[in-house]
Order: C-alpha cells, then structure tokens, then sequence
C-alpha cells in the first residue's frame, strides 16, 4: 500500500504488547513498495542512507530526528535525496561496492524482462540484459567475485561478473548490427551455472572472513550452500513448503546456522545440515532477520504478509515457581477399593437409565434419503470411460438430508462398486439451520469394461451435533443405501439357448412372464417369446434367462459363470416385489442342484495365480533396480576419476537395464489392473455362491450375513493382506466353532498371522467342508461359549465327522460328487497323521 514504517521496540518486561512509542516514522510514499535497502547511496557522504525501490521508480531518503524534551518528543523525519524514474517495470535490486570501489555502494536493478540495469549513485551507468531470460529471479551480489547471481527460469543458478557486464554490448544496441555478427564487441557470457531443478525463493551471499565465501540458495523444496565457483557445499531437503530464510554465522568453527520459515508456521534452525531447533510461530514469516536490540544480542525478527512484526529470541524463561512439600499420608487401601465400587456402581446406574441422548432424538436429528432416477439421463454423463460402446448411459441419482436442529459441518460421501464411478462424491455443508432441507444430484455411470460385483449404493454423512457438554459438536454419522437400476450396466441381447454355464431356481409359484419381470428388456423382434430373455452387459458378455412353460422354475444361463450373479439376484428381487404387490407373502425360492464349487474354483485359482504373479514382479523389479543403481554407481566412479579408465560396456549394461526396469514396472501395473478385475468377478461370484447355499439349506437372514462376513471381508484386494488367507482363517474359526464335530477341533488355535498360502488346495478343502457340514445339518451362530449347544440338528442328525485318512479320502469324494456338476473336485490328499476333518494346519 505504500506505507514506510520505522520502529524501535523496547518492550518495559517480557510478553509485553506493542507501544505507541515503538513506531518512530511512518510515511506513505503512494506507490507499492518492493523492497528496501540501507547502503552509501548519496555522493560526497558515507552516511547510511535509505534506497526504497518502487514498480517504476527508486528513491533514495535520508533519515534524521530531532530530540525532544521527553522520551516521545523525538521527531523523525525523511528527505528525497534524489530518485531515478525507471524505463521498465522493476522486480527487485541488490547492492555493493561494483567494481571494487571505495566509500560508496552502487545499486543495480533487475526488471521483469531480465535487464539490469546499474545505477552509479545519482547517475545512470549501464544497462544489460541478460541471455536467454525468460521471468526474474532472485538476485544477489558477491563482493568477493565481484559478481551477480541470479536463478533463471531455466533454474539454473547464475553467476556474471561485473567487468563482463561493465564491456558488454549495451542494451539499447540490442540488435545485432553486421558488424557484431561478424564477431567484433563483446558478448554477454555467464561466469558459471548450477542447474538446481527448482525455481529459488531467495539467495543470500555469506562470508564471515576473507579465506570463505559460500552463496546459499532457498528452493522450493531445497537449500543449496554453493561456493564461489558454483560447487555444491552441501544441500538439505526440505519437509515443509520454506517461504523465507537467513544463514548467520555459528559459535562452531568451520559451520554455518540458516534460520528457515515454513508455510507450516514454523521456524528451524540449522547447523549446516542439521536441525539443531524448531520453533512455533504465531503467522507465517516471509521474511527473517536477525540482529542486536536493547544490548539483546541474536533477536530474531520475523515479518508476515499482513504486517505482523514479531521480535523473539531462542530460549526458554527460567521458572522461579517451587512447588510446596506435601504431606505424606498414609493410604488406606481398604477404603479406596470401597469407594471405588460406589463410584462404579454410580457410572453403570447412570448409563442404565439415562444415555447422552435418548436414541429417537439422534435419529431425528438429520434424515438422509436416496432417489434414483427410473430413466437414464438424457444427456449421458459419462466421461473418460474404458468400454469399447460409444455410448455409455448414466443415472441420476438424488440425496436429500432433512435436520430438525441446527448442524455443523456436515459431509455427505457417496460410494458406489467399481467400475461404476460417479461425477461427484464429496459434498460439504459447512452449517446446516434447523428444519432445513438441501438436496444434492450426481450422476453414476459405468467407467471400466467388466461388471460391478453390486448395484448398491451408499451415502453416508457424518456431521456435528452441538450439545451444552460439547459446543464444538459431537460426531455423528448416518447412512443412505439406494440401488442402481439394471439397465445402467446392461442391454437388452438376443438369448441363447446354449451355454457353458447354468443354474436353475425353483420356487413355490407359478411362473411369471419375463415382460413384466424386466419391462425395459423386451426384444421387439421376439414379442411373442414370453418365456426367454437376453441381457448384454456393456463390457460384452451376455446373459440368457428361460422361464419354465410347465414348471415353477426359472433358468440363467451365461458363457462366463460370474456373469450369472447379477441377473439371479435381480431376477429374485423383482420376483419377491412383484408378488409383494400381488398381496403374496409365502413367496419363496430354493435351490435344487448341485453346488457349482468347481467353477468358482477356477475363478479362486485365477485370482490367486495373478497374486503370486505380482509378487514375481515386484521381485524382479527390485533386483533390477538394485543392478541399476550399482551400475550408476560404478559409471559415476569411471567419470569422476582422473584419469578414467574405458566404460567396458557399462552404458550398454544400463541402458538395457533401464529398459528391464521400464518394462517390468508396466508389467507390474498390467498385472494389479488384471488382478482388480479378477478380485472384482471373484466377489461377484462368491455373492453368487453365498446365495445358492442360502436358497439350498434356506438359512434365515443372521445366517447369510454370517457367510458374507466370512466369505467377503475385503473391500480391496492388496499383496499384504490378501482375499485367500483372510477367507482361510474366517471360515477355519466356523468349521472349529458353530460347525466343529468334536471337542478336538474346537482346542485347535488357528494362527495369529495371515500370511499368503503356498496354494489354494486348504482353502479349496475348507469351503468344501464348510458346504458338506451345512448338508449334514450344521447352522451357523456366532456363540462363542464351546460348551452351549451351538448346533441346531435338523431331523436325522448329524454324521460324526470321521478321523481316520481313509474316512477323510471317503467324505471329501462324496462331499465332491454332491457339489460339483457333471465334474470331480481334485482336492490334494491330506497328510498322513493330520486329522479333525480336513483342518489341516
């Protein structure tokens, strides 16, 4: 804005606040203000005087005062000595004795465009612009070398000496005449470079004694310490985002403290490289000195962008409090271990009768509800998608929160199955007012060309409840599921009558034409076939389901057996609402044939195959990225050394193992693409098998969420945690507690790490066992006591579980002919001495 301010602050004691007296001058000098410097700027005097640089112009002041007959009688004032309006938008400037003169300090000037421009006191000297400048950067000028340094945009740091750019052509003869073409003048050349790969925040030129002299540079994410020829000293990465900083000099011989500020309101200080102290700052400094006020030696002063001045020094006041003696008495345990039980008995009588609130207010707090457009979005939403369909359809979908008290912000997150994205997922209301509804609308679409293993989907909105115990609100979360129409994933197909997999679902009603199942999937050409419908997924696979013209059945049958989940759950959903509608309520359906565990083993197999082929990769990765940074390692010996010997091949050897490296990281990224499709169809058919064995032994609800928890722990497949071992030890718990035989196997401990089998065979044995156990009667619970009663037998009993190898070879064949269709599971045989039926550790 244009204010100059000078102050002196002397505080009375310490944590004082500002006094009026601090501020000796203020002066609004109407322009902007880009930077201030004190040097030997006015002729015949080496009195200090103010340089002040402005946009388009540099003034340069003298400061005096006057005293007065009290302390706040002083007067300050300032005087124009003279200015220099400038030709070109000034950036910054720097300051020195240029050239190695004596008794007076010559100021240059950088521009916007990359021009410097050198001012001899009152007069104009000379004005160069530098090669290939593109944007300004810090600018710093060494006495030392008698040279300017500077970061181009080509972030390389710079250094051009004065003599060079005292003879150099001059800038307003900027172009090249013929004769300067044929080489006569004198050409503008950089002393040295540096190329730092960052854009720099500042520079600071350091030299405590005339043996050193070290040029710090402040990166965005580093700071450099170079010497006077460009040669890195040392350098330091830095955690946070620096925004200014200042080198000093150090009580230790041969070292050098830097104070940096960081955008995290922070201060550190450093020994060369090392973090010596880290403080806390009120504001974000963007800009650092240190100096000696009041004979207090090593104040740090720090400025931040709204005008926050801060004088502080490191250190810690000394506490002259001492906490008084207290008087030992002697406990009574006795009594303590009596008052402890009325307390307790206190705390449980009061969460008895009273909660934080009662459970009918929470839940009238924040209502969320879901709508989901019946029709496809006229406009399709769907952007970046990977299926090979021009036109891929998308779904509105509509989330209302009604509060009834005033909220604080609250967040609504929407998640939906892969591939299926939505345009947007996070909405955030910062303050909610009571009995307020909003309503919120995003569209969801199918990105990737296979099958979501769902159709659900849910929102959930965690919020801020005020209460008069907690003001800033108490956390709360709610949550919306909603389901996505069919036709979002799926196309009306022609259907087959022939494929490689089928299932046939029985139920207890007659049949019900397809029309009116799935109205939007009628195929005009065959109207009249009421009892055949073709579905085609938008990644290509396709779905035919047959009613029965006789029976009360219902056959899917498709190419790809994790395919038929979808359209079997879909089928059954819309079968149980459309005798709901009827005013039916005995509606049921059941499942009559056999187990399909070979084709779901396939997908187990595939699955697994793809993680041990991960982990392969990311072998072979890492041993050819060890031989890449050795082979690095050994060139870089042959070119550092004097007299270097021949490479021997050695830049061959790394290009081919760079081109090893490039080709096993794509294959690593192909595979975990391969293995999230794969994790995706093996859910998808273990929703499917979780089904089946619900509608075969006609487990209630808690029983079906009891298999999905064993069989679908995982949102997301990873190489540490992995859907095989987790699935191994949730089903051995079952088979050990709700469905174990005997005594033996409830005292079997399964292990306390998950680690990635050797092979799928114990898992493969176990989903057998755990099916085998279901048929002979076992239901499932999560009783935890060994000794209840944990198994409700059905009618006939249930068989002992054998013992013997050769009974245990005789129940995995008869388990395998009852749940395999028209093929034999090939189980590994068990090894001999391991018993307690097919738990084999």
């Amino acid at each position: 804005m244009g204010y100059l301010r000078i102050f002196n602050p002397h505080p009375v004691k310490t944590g004082d606040g500002a006094q009026a007296e601090d501020l000796l001058l203020e002066v609004h000098l109407r322009d902007p203000i880009l930077q201030v410097e004190v040097g030997k700027f006015v002729s015949g005097t080496e009195m200090l005087h103010l340089a002040v640089l402005h946009s388009r112009k540099l003034c340069v002041y003298s400061v005096s005062g006057t005293l007065g007959n009290v302390e706040h009688g002083n007067q300050y004032q300032i005087k124009l000595m003279y200015e220099h309006n400038l030709q070109r938008t000034a950036c910054n400037m720097t300051y020195g004795s240029f050239g190695g003169v004596k008794g007076r300090d010559l100021i240059c000037i950088q521009s916007m465009d990359g021009m410097l421009m050198v001012f001899e006191q009152e007069s104009y000297a000379f004005g160069r612009f530098l090669p290939g400048s593109l944007l300004p950067g810090p600018l710093a000028y060494s006495s030392r070398t008698d040279s300017f340094i500077t970061v181009s945009s080509c972030q390389q740091v710079e250094s051009y000496k004065y003599q060079v750019l005292a003879f150099a052509t001059d800038a307003d003869k900027r172009q090249e005449t013929e004769q300067q073409k044929l080489g006569s003048g004198k050409r503008l050349v950089v002393d040295w470079t540096l190329n730092i790969g960052e854009q720099a925040l500042d520079i600071c030129i350091v030299s405590f004694n005339q043996l050193a002299s070290s040029v710090f540079v402040l990166g965005e994410r580093n700071f450099f310490c170079l010497k006077d020829n460009g040669q890195i000293r040392f350098m330091k990465k830095l955690d946070c985002s620096p925004s200014c900083f200042l080198p000093y000099c150090s009580v230790s011989e041969g070292t050098m403290n830097t104070l940096i500020g960081n955008h995290n309101n922070m201060l550190h200080i450093y020994q060369d490289v090392t973090l010596k102290w880290a403080t806390q700052l009120p504001h974000i400094p963007v800009a650092v000195r240190v100096g000696c006020l009041h004979d207090l030696k090593g104040v740090i002063v720090t400025l931040s962008d709204d005008g926050h001045l801060q004088c502080s020094y490191l250190g810690t006041d000394p506490s002259l409090f001492q906490a008084p003696k207290v008087e030992s008495r002697e406990l009574h345990y006795d009594e303590l271990d009596i008052e402890l039980k009325e307390l307790q008995k206190i705390i449980k009588d009061v969460n008895k009768s009273q909660g934080i609130w009662p459970v009918t207010e929470r839940e009238d707090d924040l209502k969320v509800s879901a709508m989901v457009s019946p029709n496809v979005d006229s406009v399709s939403q769907a952007t970046d998608v990977e299926v090979g369909i021009d036109l891929i359809p998308s779904v509105t979908v509509k989330v209302t929160l009604q509060n009834r008290l005033a909220l604080q912000k609250a967040k609504l997150s929407v998640y939906v199955q892969p591939p299926l994205v939505l345009t947007c997922d996070q909405f955030t209301f910062e303050f909610m007012a009571p009995e307020m509804s909003r309503t919120v609308a995003f569209s969801v679409y199918l990105k990737g060309s296979y099958t979501p293993p769902e159709l659900e989907g849910n929102a959930v909105v965690s919020y801020s409840r005020p209460s008069d115990r907690n003001p800033d609100g108490i956390p709360r979360v709610i949550q919306c599921k909603f389901r996505l129409p069919l036709k979002l994933i799926c196309l009306p197909g022609q259907p087959s009558k022939t494929a490689s997999h089928k299932l046939t679902i029985d139920t207890n009603k007659s049949p019900v034409s397809l029309l009116s199942l799935f109205p939007g999937f009628a195929n005009q050409s065959e109207d009249d076939q009421v009892n055949i419908m073709g579905f085609r997924f938008l990644g290509g696979s396709r779905v035919t389901l047959l009613a029965s013209k006789t029976s009360q059945r219902y056959r899917i049958q498709s190419e790809q057996f994790e395919d038929l989940w979808l359209i079997t759950n879909e089928l059954i959903i819309r079968l149980q609402e459309y005798f709901e509608k009827q005013g039916i309520k005995d509606f049921a359906c059941s499942f009559s044939g056999s187990m399909p565990l070979q084709e779901y083993f396939e997908l187990i197999d595939h699955h697994f195959e793809l993680r041990i082929n991960g982990e392969k990769l990311e072998e072979l990765l890492s041993e050819r990225a060890v031989q890449f940074r050795a082979i690095q390692r050994r060139l870089l010996t042959r070119f550092k050394d004097k007299t270097p010997a021949p490479l021997q091949h050695l830049d061959t050897l790394l290009d081919g193992t760079y081109k090893q490296v490039i080709a096993l990281a794509d294959a690593v990224e192909e595979n975990q693409d391969n293995l999230f499709q794969s994790f995706t169809k093996l859910r998808s058919a273990t929703h499917l098998v979780i089904l089946l064995i619900g509608l075969w032994q006609k487990l209630s609800p808690d029983q079906v969420a009891i298999l999905e928890a064993a069989f679908l722990p995982l949102q997301q497949d990873t190489q540490e945690l992995g859907w095989e071992e987790t699935v191994d030890a949730a089903i051995s718990h079952l088979l050990k507690t709700c469905l174990s035989k005997s005594s033996k196997e409830q005292a079997l401990n399964l292990s306390s790490q998950l680690n990635i089998p050797k092979d799928t065979s114990r898992l493969k044995k176990h989903i057998t066992l755990l099916c085998d156990r279901l048929a002979k009667g076992g239901r499932l619970c999560l009783s935890t006591d060994a000794t209840a009663p944990q198994i409700m037998v059905m009618p006939g009993g249930c068989t002992t579980i054998p013992e013997s190898d050769l009974e245990e070879r005789s129940i995995e064949q008869d388990s395998t002919e009852l749940f395999t269709n028209h093929k034999h599971l090939n189980l590994e045989t068990p090894l001999p001495g391991k018993k307690l039926g097919g738990l084999h550790q």
